[in-house]
């Protein structure tokens, strides 16, 4: 994996960079480069209050953010960004307050890459108004200046429209880490982990693929 100079991850939800980054982030941490973590919501309209509830709505967002910080510790990222938009509502969002929020980070870090969701392609409304707005602020950055763009895509089908992934990132080294992010988020976290746990010790081919790789699209930006 090419040593960065930066990189900027931008997503909506607490977590989100738990399942298909964490070891990528891990990975250049561990090579030394700057990661930046923007994190748009503290995800305060999650669905899981536990059974019986740990939590209420009220108390949630904190329980969140503090999931969220203990994450950003176990993956080495010292520049974690909550910004305290309201969750479920990124879609509705003034395009154009989305838009710059992400162009000043890129002209405050430089990044040379910037990691987000494949709008269109990621499922929920606010991982697609997301991934929109950061290719809305690199679009109006000069070809020159404009730092690559990693998609996550997982939409049904999404390779029929865009391909098969461009970049696998082999994070093998770094499923300590990934598992402890995944960990760090238990209150959203706990049920998958413990289906999935038990197929990684297993073996489980397909399971342990999912652990160990990290699948990117590179945004086809036009000019």
């Amino acid at each position: 994996m090419k040593q960065e100079r930066h990189v900027l991850v931008v997503f909506p939800h607490p977590d989100d960079e738990a399942f298909g980054v964490s070891g990528t982030i891990a990975k250049h941490v561990h090579a030394g480069t700057p990661v930046t973590y923007i994190c748009l919501t503290l995800g305060e309209m999650g669905r899981n209050l536990g059974n019986p509830p740990f939590a209420t709505r009220e108390s949630l967002p904190l329980i969140r953010k503090q999931e969220l910080q203990r994450s950003a510790e176990a993956l080495g990222i010292n520049d974690l960004r909550m910004m305290g938009f309201r969750d479920k509502t990124i879609e509705f969002e003034d395009d154009e307050t989305l838009t710059k929020l992400v162009e000043d980070a890129v002209n405050e870090l430089s990044p040379s890459l910037v990691i987000s969701f494949y709008p269109g392609y990621s499922v929920h409304p606010d991982h697609d108004a997301t991934g929109r707005a950061v290719v809305r602020a690199l679009k109006r950055l000069p070809t020159a200046r404009r730092p690559k763009l990693h998609c996550i895509a997982f939409s049904n089908n999404h390779e029929t429209k865009i391909g098969a992934a461009d970049v696998i990132v082999d994070v093998s080294r770094f499923t300590e880490q990934k598992i402890n992010s995944m960990r760090a988020h238990h209150s959203q976290t706990a049920w998958m982990l413990k289906d999935m746990e038990p197929k990684w010790a297993a073996g489980d081919k397909e399971a342990l693929r999912w652990l160990q790789e990290e699948r990117f699209w590179t945004y086809p930006f036009e000019g």
